[in-house]
């Protein structure tokens, strides 16, 4: 694929995890495909790598505590070869009353005509403030 079509592929995986189309945006991944969320494992539930399988389950779980999915906008993206650097916003209400607003940098890397890794930078504070602390 050209970077082009990476750089669009990565931008439909936003797209359709925007529109609340979880199994669309899943299916852009490779069934090998790795995803890094920052943070310490022991510190905030989702850090660390997960596989496909362990990733679809962490958006499943996410879509089932929010009222009407969660909206996210891309603000940019900067592709280069097979990798392609995206800077996302996110805004979601959680069904306990809660919002989520937060801000990413992610690196998606594809090959194959699939995005065969992720690595997820954002507020890791935010994220347990509003997913879970009590």
């Amino acid at each position: 694929m050209s970077t082009e079509e990476n750089r669009q592929l990565a931008i439909r995986f936003f797209e359709r995890y925007d529109a609340n189309d979880i199994a669309g945006a899943l299916d852009t991944l490779a069934e090998d495909a790795t995803w890094w969320i920052a943070g310490k494992p022991g510190d905030l539930a989702a850090a660390g790598v997960h596989d496909k399988a362990q990733i679809a389950d962490v958006f499943h779980r996410m879509a089932g505590r929010l009222k009407n999915g969660l909206r996210m906008a891309i603000k940019s993206s900067i592709a280069e070869g097979d990798r392609v650097a995206l800077e996302v916003v996110s805004h979601g209400e959680l069904t306990n009353g809660r919002v989520y607003e937060n801000e990413y940098h992610t690196l998606m890397t594809v090959r194959g005509g699939k995005i065969r890794e992720v690595r997820e930078y954002m507020d890791t504070q935010h994220v347990f403030r509003t997913w879970f602390q009590p």
